[in-house]
């Protein structure tokens, strides 16, 4: 059940982040982090790895995305 919890959270936060791609939306990967991240705490509590490990994928990307636009754009 926490793994399925882990993707909901991340399913959500990867939706966000792909909307956040957008020029000057990036400020929403600053939200996005956090959800993903509870996500991944969710995964950890669960018995398998791929639900946090996909947390993980999405938080790199928000991530990534954060320090292309400088943390703002």
């Amino acid at each position: 059940m926490a793994n399925i919890l882990a993707f909901l959270f991340g399913g959500i936060a990867l939706l966000f982040a792909v909307i956040a791609f957008i020029p000057f939306l990036g400020w929403m990967n600053w939200f996005l982090i956090p959800i993903a991240g509870i996500g991944a705490i969710a995964g950890a509590i669960s018995s398998s790895n791929s639900g946090r490990n996909f947390c993980f994928i999405v938080m790199a990307i928000c991530a990534v995305r954060l320090w292309l636009g400088s943390g703002l754009f």
